[in-house]
C-alpha cells in the first residue's frame, strides 16, 4: 500500500516551482530587452535563471511559449504598479504612463514584435497580447486620469496619450531622451489637462 503524503508537503514545492517559473519570466525579459529576439535563446535565459534548461522547458515547452508569457507577466505586474499608485494630479499620471514604455519592458516587448513581424508562428500570439494589454492599459489610464470617456474626443486623447508614450519609448531606445522625454510629457499634461476638464 503506497503511503499517503500529506497535502502540506506540496507547498514548498508549489512555491519553489512558482519561483522558479517567475525566475525564468524575469530572466526572459532581461535577455530579450538586452539581446534581442536573435541573442535570446532558452538555454541563455535558463542560465541567466540559474536553472537547467530542462526546467526550463517543463515550465515553457517551447521560445514562443516563454517569451510571450515573459512579456504578459511583466505587463501584469506592470498593470498592477499602475493601480497601486496613489491620487496624483493628471502630470505625474502622465509621466508614469510614459515611464511604462521607458524601461526594459517596453525593450523586450519591442524585439517580441519585430520577431513577430516575421515569424508566422509568433504573430497571432503577440498581436493577441499586445492588443489584450493594449486594452488594459487604456482602462488603467482613464481611470487614473479620471477622464470620462462619453464626452466626445476624450477617448482619442487618452489614446493619443499612450501612442505619444509608446512613441517616445522608441525614440529613447538608441539613446538616453530623457531631457526631451520630459518636456514632452509637461506639455502633453498640460493638453490633456485643457481636454478633459
Amino acid at each position: 500500500m503506497g503511503v499517503v503524503t500529506p497535502s502540506t508537503d506540496r507547498t514548498p514545492k508549489q512555491d519553489r516551482s512558482r519561483a522558479t517559473r517567475r525566475r525564468l519570466l524575469e530572466a526572459a525579459v532581461a535577455c530579450l530587452a538586452e539581446h534581442g529576439w536573435a541573442g535570446s535563446t532558452v538555454s541563455v535565459v535558463a542560465e541567466r535563471a540559474g536553472v537547467s534548461r530542462g526546467a526550463a522547458q517543463h515550465h515553457f515547452p517551447t521560445r514562443e511559449d516563454l517569451f510571450t508569457a515573459a512579456v504578459e507577466y511583466v505587463a501584469e505586474e506592470r498593470s498592477a504598479a499602475l493601480r497601486a499608485l496613489p491620487v496624483q494630479g493628471r502630470a505625474a499620471v502622465v509621466a508614469a504612463l510614459v515611464d511604462l514604455y521607458a524601461g526594459p519592458l517596453f525593450r523586450a516587448a519591442l524585439q517580441l514584435w519585430v520577431a513577430a513581424s516575421n515569424e508566422a508562428s509568433l504573430h497571432p500570439r503577440v498581436s493577441e497580447l499586445e492588443a489584450r494589454v493594449g486594452r488594459e492599459t487604456h482602462r488603467i489610464a482613464v481611470e487614473l486620469l479620471k477622464a470620462d470617456e462619453t464626452r466626445p474626443g476624450v477617448r482619442e486623447t487618452v489614446q493619443g496619450l499612450l501612442d505619444m508614450a509608446r512613441g517616445l519609448g522608441l525614440a529613447n531606445v538608441l539613446t538616453d531622451d530623457t531631457a526631451r522625454r520630459q518636456r514632452v510629457v509637461a506639455q502633453w499634461a498640460a493638453l490633456l489637462d485643457d481636454a478633459l476638464n
